[in-house]
């Protein structure tokens, strides 16, 4: 069923009737940002002008203390002491950051590589055949379109998504473009078992059995969005992602050689440079939740950028608007009188309609379910 336009306005920013026949407009053409740039533009439509940020450049000048921590997995089974090493810089990354990088993490970089590709190849094929995809039902199969939140956010993003659930329930190949099918579901598999090893590694970071958060659900759903950052010709006026938290217990994300994804930390932004090979591995706001505060959900972003295409690949360990009713609060065995729970209960679903229903307005998702 598509959403009605109706649907997607109801009770998101007040829109007066320009800028609703602007955005419809936009909607309409069903080609996206990539769309724009194919024509030729020179200026940016001011749906995409973003108010200027406080913290416009990345502040982290090559200071050792300002780099997010690449972790190397590779003696992760090789003895008691080096898995407890790695424990104990991931719980760091966890705690101080949010945010970390993995390398030796099992997925084949010929994959990778097969999958930046077929992503390109999707968004760079005929635009007619596109169209035919394109979709604001964010419970297909298979969604296509750009800016989920077209219809709700202060200001547009410069880029492109289409997003697939690959868990629990794959989607049938028939239901994905044939250009980047086989690829998708291979990295899905292969991302499946990473995020799996990641779980007992952050349980035993918090002090609970290995399984304690695989047990909980937390790696039944994995969601991934497919980004596309066409090159723009003002990127001082917009941004690729505007700041936000993700809605996810985890996240995973490959990106190209880049860059542009910049990390919030002590109000200063810091720049993730890409390292080959390397995915990059960040807290979302449903860990945070359920383990009272003890690992952060940190706000990040994407600049804009001159050269593009900027490919990016982020799979998100939630069954988003698909979950059960099965409810999460803080774990019990975090909590304490000196630690009583931060938050109230809630299920993914609920998390993910609240955080849709918002859009990107750089405000946290999480402040809703604090007690």
């Amino acid at each position: 069923m598509e959403v009605s336009l109706t649907d997607e306005v109801a009770g998101t920013v007040e829109l007066n009737p320009d800028r609703l026949q602007e955005l419809k407009a936009f909607d309409d053409t069903k080609a996206g940002v990539k769309g724009l740039v194919d024509e030729g533009v020179t200026k940016i439509p001011r749906l995409f002008h973003h108010p200027p940020d406080n913290f416009v450049k990345a502040t982290n000048l090559g200071k050792a203390e300002h780099i997010i921590p690449v972790i190397d997995l590779a003696d992760v089974g090789k003895d008691p002491s080096s898995r407890q090493e790695i424990i104990g810089r991931i719980k760091e990354a966890s705690e101080k950051w949010g945010f970390f990088q993995v390398v030796n993490h099992g997925i084949p970089v010929t994959v990778l590589e097969g999958l930046k590709d077929g992503v390109r190849s999707f968004y760079e094929q005929d635009t007619e055949v596109k169209k035919e995809l394109y979709s604001r039902n964010q419970l297909g199969s298979f969604v296509y379109n750009s800016n989920f939140d077209l219809y709700r956010s202060p200001a547009l993003n410069w880029r492109d998504t289409f997003m697939c659930y690959l868990a629990p329930n794959p989607p049938k190949p028939e239901d994905l473009p044939l250009l980047c099918r086989d690829i998708l579901l291979e990295y899905g598999s292969y991302v499946n078992k990473l995020g799996i090893a990641l779980f007992e590694l952050l349980s035993e970071a918090l002090g609970l059995h290995p399984h304690h958060l695989k047990n909980i659900g937390c790696a039944e759903g994995l969601l991934s969005l497919c980004h596309y950052y066409p090159a723009c010709p003002e990127p001082e006026l917009t941004l690729g992602t505007t700041k936000h938290a993700d809605s996810s217990f985890l996240t995973v994300l490959l990106q190209d050689h880049i860059g542009g994804l910049q990390v919030l930390y002590q109000n200063m932004w810091i720049d993730i440079p890409p390292v080959p090979g390397a995915l990059v591995v960040n807290i979302g706001d449903l860990l945070q939740l359920i383990t009272n505060d003890r690992f952060k959900s940190v706000e990040h972003r994407v600049l804009a950028n001159l050269v593009g295409p900027r490919i990016s690949v982020a799979c998100f360990f939630s069954s988003g608007l698909k979950s059960s009713p099965k409810l999460y609060g803080p774990i019990k065995e975090l909590l304490s009188e000196d630690n009583p729970p931060k938050y109230r209960e809630t299920t993914v679903a609920e998390h993910a309609a609240y955080f849709n229903a918002k859009g990107l307005d750089g405000t946290s998702a999480l402040e809703h379910f604090r007690i």
